[in-house]
């Protein structure tokens, strides 16, 4: 073979090469487009508004009471989400991390007795709340309810759309980047301003409140699109409760019930004045029931809730830890409203049925988890009033949305 051959040999070989490499280059650049375009498509969904369908199934009839009916088992469709998969939960309320041996509590659902409930669904949610601000205002009851709706809404978005959870005392704001969205909490126990503002340092044995101004929290509340607001808990540790009215130097004794009905006025005067009723939506949850006596559903016991593995059967239970005077101020407070409509989430009797659903003693006390000590003897440490999640406050934040859906196709 002569050296041109050669030569010519060597001159291809490089073309070849140089071929092959040019078409591997090729193919990277070109996977990296084609990867590259299906994340800004995929980003493109959430970031152009795209209207909600509301389904015939998702309507819920002007005849259906959504707060009357029963409590079915569901292990199909329910839990909602998991624990595992939610980070944003508390430890307070993760019972099955904390030890809890059953969870039929979890595959509950709640079954209006004259319509079905539209299943609660993440991203039409947090399409409803684009460019706006969902705000729970409430004490530690209330604050499972947020959480329950981060978890809800968190369960339901792709792993590449960015959230972040920020604690800016007194509130937690969870944002969602594309939606340009927060779900927040505002810790503020009695609504009113009382020296148990402090979103830790606070206790309820030392109970002082401000009968006559919200103006501290409601800097805060005004920005909301949407306010939904809980007090009761904190108001029932005794039947009286130390408080001024005008001058913070005349500290008086009120009876609990005169009280409650001064602080309620106070914000319904703040709702009347602030509150723009073509931009904001208002929302009132009832009392969260307790179940601290289990003589109440089980005639000759002497427990609470521990070890209750299902709700009470039978309608219409009511236990004595809900007071039917508070309700009753609620609904004449709420009646007097002239220029806004506050809409009640009549939470408290589907609840009532639910001994089964509190953390117990798989819990927190002071915010560190039982001790071993303390979970053997749940009659002075069971925990009757939080509740486990996911749970019951998924229900109430499916009634919130399937009310928020009803809004919406009617606009």
């Amino acid at each position: 073979m002569t050296t041109r051959h050669h030569r010519q040999i060597d001159l291809l070989f490089r073309l070849a090469l140089a071929a092959l490499l040019t078409l591997g280059a090729t193919r990277v650049i070109l996977d990296n487009l084609r990867n590259n375009n299906k994340n800004i498509l995929l980003r493109h969904m959430y970031t152009i508004r795209v209207p909600i369908e509301v389904s015939e199934k998702e309507t819920i009839k002007d005849d259906c009471n959504v707060f009357e009916g029963k409590w079915i088992s569901d292990n199909t469709s329910y839990p909602l989400y998991n624990e595992q998969s939610c980070p944003f939960l508390v430890k307070q309320t993760t019972c099955l991390k904390n030890g809890r041996p059953d969870s039929f509590y979890q595959n509950l659902r709640w079954q209006p007795n004259a319509c079905n409930m539209p299943r609660f669904d993440g991203l039409k949610m947090i399409e409803m709340l684009r460019d706006k601000r969902l705000m729970f205002v409430g004490d530690s009851v209330q604050r499972g309810m947020f959480e329950s709706m981060v978890c809800l809404v968190h369960s339901a978005i792709p792993s590449y759309v960015k959230t972040s959870l920020h604690r800016i005392p007194p509130r937690k704001v969870f944002r969602v980047e594309e939606f340009n969205a927060t779900i927040e909490y505002y810790w503020a126990p009695f609504i009113i301003e009382s020296i148990s503002d402090h979103a830790t340092n606070h206790t309820v044995s030392k109970r002082l409140v401000k009968l006559d101004s919200v103006a501290k929290h409601s800097r805060e509340w005004e920005g909301a699109d949407i306010l939904i607001f809980e007090s009761y808990v904190w108001w029932m540790y005794k039947p009286t409760i130390n408080a001024t009215y005008g001058s913070l130097d005349n500290i008086q004794e009120y009876n609990v019930t005169t009280a409650y009905r001064l602080a309620m006025e106070t914000w319904a005067n703040w709702i009347e004045s602030r509150i723009n009723p073509r931009t904001q939506k208002i929302f009132f949850a009832t009392m969260s029931p307790t179940h601290l006596w289990s003589w109440e559903w089980k005639p000759g016991t002497e427990g609470n809730c521990f070890n209750e593995t299902g709700p009470v059967e039978g309608s219409k239970y009511w236990g004595t830890g809900s007071n039917l005077e508070i309700m009753g101020i609620v609904e004449d407070v709420l009646a007097k409203l002239k220029k806004v409509k506050v809409t009640v989430l009549n939470i408290t009797q589907l609840s009532e049925y639910r001994k089964d659903g509190h953390t117990s003693i798989y819990g927190e006390r002071k915010g560190k988890l039982l001790t071993k000590e303390q979970r053997s003897d749940p009659k002075n440490y069971a925990d009757c009033i939080h509740w486990c999640s996911p749970g019951v406050p998924d229900t109430w934040n499916e009634i919130l949305y399937a009310l928020l859906l009803q809004d919406y196709r009617a606009q």
